[in-house]
């Protein structure tokens, strides 16, 4: 494909990382449309300021958390609809390291029809991205529990539950296949592990591309995420009915020893003292 990608970043909030993001996606990539989609951040226009290659959209929020799922299939729907063949979704907190978007570009052309995954390292506390992004190169310690093929080499017939969503791309006809990202997932959790067993009972195969790198930047977090127990309850109860078994496992096992949630053939069910409960398709409450 001679045209480069449309990246699509989703955010909420992040506006020093979506800042950085857009620095180094100008300096390694200075031709790549860009659409940005808004998750109830009016905020953002201002962060994104004028710029002829970058679209923002604006989705409203919902009520059960944030719209994930929806705010990424309208940012692929509008890069689609402007003449995008291949599309990069980033998630706000990557950043593309040097080769990122050629090597995608080389992917869809190499493996027609599949979806696209790439390494993601995550940046310790206190590592910056460097002024010059061809430096990321060196901060390369990619996640261990994704394939990290070797530059310009592809990792074909992947494990589809590995898909994520921090950095993948698809072409617009395979996106077509797929339908887009289910939006009965709503908040954090599943919604990239829905797309994969799309992919794999659609037969579209899943990808990793060697040279296709992003770098996260660095931002606190919990293990597990109790923070976003409410979400990943639910959406693990939408994913449970859909496919009729659990995402997350490891987090879900590890709210279970903590005596937060039981589970039972398809349910999560309260525990004793009532800090969570949850029925098939139900809402939580903490």
């Amino acid at each position: 494909m001679a045209e480069p990608a449309t990246v699509v970043t989703i955010v909420k909030g992040r506006h020093e990382h979506l800042r950085e993001q857009r620095r180094v996606l100008r300096a390694v990539a200075p031709r790549t449309p860009h659409v940005v989609v808004a998750m109830g951040d009016p905020a953002i226009d201002d962060v994104v300021g004028a710029d002829d290659l970058t679209t923002v959209v604006h989705v409203d929020d919902d009520p059960g958390g944030l719209p994930l799922a929806r705010a990424r299939n309208t940012g692929v729907s509008t890069a689609l609809a402007a003449g995008a063949e291949l599309v990069v979704l980033l998630d706000v907190d990557c950043v593309p390291g040097p080769d990122l978007e050629p090597a995608y570009r080389r992917a869809a052309r190499l493996a027609p029809g599949a979806l696209l995954a790439g390494p993601v390292t995550y940046l310790p506390e206190g590592v910056e991205v460097p002024q010059d992004p061809r430096d990321l190169t060196a901060l390369r310690a990619p996640h261990p529990a994704r394939p990290d093929p070797r530059p310009g080499e592809l990792e074909r017939a992947g494990n589809h539950d590995l898909f994520w969503s921090l950095s993948c791309a698809v072409s617009a006809s395979t996106w077509v296949t797929l339908g887009g990202f289910h939006e009965g997932y709503v908040g954090y959790g599943a919604e990239d592990t829905d797309l994969g067993r799309v992919a794999r009972a659609g037969g579209v195969e899943l990808v990793w591309v060697g040279g296709a790198d992003a770098f996260h930047q660095f931002h606190p977090v919990s293990h597990p995420p109790v923070e976003h127990l409410e979400d990943i309850v639910r959406n693990a109860t939408t994913f449970h009915a859909r496919w009729g078994d659990w995402p997350m496992e490891g987090w879900l096992v590890e709210f279970e020893r903590r005596g937060l949630l039981l589970r039972s053939a398809g349910r999560i069910t309260a525990t004793a003292d009532g800090q969570v409960s949850a029925g098939d398709g139900g809402s939580v409450h903490p």
